[in-house]
């Protein structure tokens, strides 16, 4: 029987499976985990199920020399050193597919919130401001007929852009690291660079991991090139965005408005991004559904369960080192 440390309270739909076979603790406190907590975990355990704001280094890494397993309860992982664990012969994991619609549906209703300025709508209404029906009021956008350029084709991109060509009649292009021809005839797609996607959208939506490449990929010469009438929204990661050049870009209102679900310094915001009435800011939760999070949950427990069982997870990243590493 292994000994599995969870870092924070998840859906207890992975939890019940893993307590099925192993010994399981779990993080009692409702807060992100400090490192010296984190330690004290990683050194009594076999098996870790880390978050994605679990910083988990090479010190963290090196603190057990018989851990088995590093499963990310998220899809990206640049919250843990690859590198490291693939050193020390550590299979590390994520919860990729099981969350796309998720995130997809939930893109695509900050794309609808901000053009139509539902947020402003709201407090509006609220603070007792609505005296009656006005021609002129807090008018936005129709999205029909309008140009949303895609920056990432993977899972989340695709779901996104497949959802807003076939119900919402908008024109899609993307920019990936390759092309979808079979998309593209599909949908009446059009591959694009990113400069030039820029210059055409209406919508930037961005679903690319965090890479020393993507760290801000979108910065002030992007703003420039953007319309000014055009929308950002971002449910990738925070550092994609120069949040700094992006208050200066909204301010001098190069675009017409923002919304991100992820930030640059989270869960910290920069300076003046929050008094902006045209942005919308919300804490991560683009995966937030029960089913998403659930899933997500059975997954990171079955990537655990199978390598305790000598096998080979099912969404290992670093595949290498169970070529290396005696089970």
């Amino acid at each position: 029987m292994a000994k599995i440390f969870v870092t924070r309270k998840i859906p207890n739909s992975g939890i019940k499976l893993l307590k099925k076979h192993h010994t399981v603790k779990v993080f009692p406190k409702e807060r992100v985990i400090s490192k010296k907590e984190l330690l004290k975990g990683v050194k009594w355990c076999d098996a870790l199920l880390c978050l994605l704001t679990d910083k988990i280094d090479a010190e963290i890494i090196n603190a057990n020399s018989n851990l088995k397993i590093i499963a990310n309860y998220a899809v990206g992982y640049d919250n843990i050193d690859i590198n490291a664990a693939s050193a020390k012969n550590i299979p590390v994991t994520n919860t990729p597919g099981v969350l796309t619609d998720a995130v997809a549906e939930y893109t695509l209703s900050l794309i609808l919130s901000l053009t139509r300025r539902i947020p402003e709508a709201d407090s509006f209404t609220r603070a007792g401001k609505y005296k009656g029906w006005e021609p002129m009021l807090l008018l936005g956008p129709q999205l029909k007929g309008k140009t949303v350029g895609i920056i990432g084709f993977g899972r989340i991109g695709f779901a996104v852009a497949q959802m807003l060509a076939k119900g919402m009649g908008v024109n899609i292009i993307y920019s990936d690291t390759r092309r979808h021809p079979k998309f593209e005839k599909k949908y009446g797609a059009k591959y694009a660079t990113i400069s030039s996607l820029l210059k055409k959208a209406d919508v930037v939506s961005l679903h690319v991991p965090l890479l020393p490449s993507t760290k801000h990929l979108i910065g002030a010469s992007q703003f420039k090139m953007m319309k000014k009438t055009a929308y950002l929204i971002n449910t990738s990661r925070g550092p994609v965005v120069d949040e700094k050049a992006l208050v200066k870009a909204l301010k001098r209102k190069q675009i017409a408005g923002a919304a991100l679900d992820v930030f640059e310094y989270e869960p910290k915001l920069v300076a003046g991004l929050a008094k902006l009435r045209n942005v919308i800011v919300t804490p991560h939760i683009a995966s937030a559904t029960l089913e998403a999070r659930s899933a997500m949950s059975q997954l990171a427990a079955k990537n655990i369960l199978t390598r305790l069982a000598n096998k080979v997870p099912p969404n290992i990243l670093n595949k290498e080192v169970l070529r290396k590493r005696k089970t």
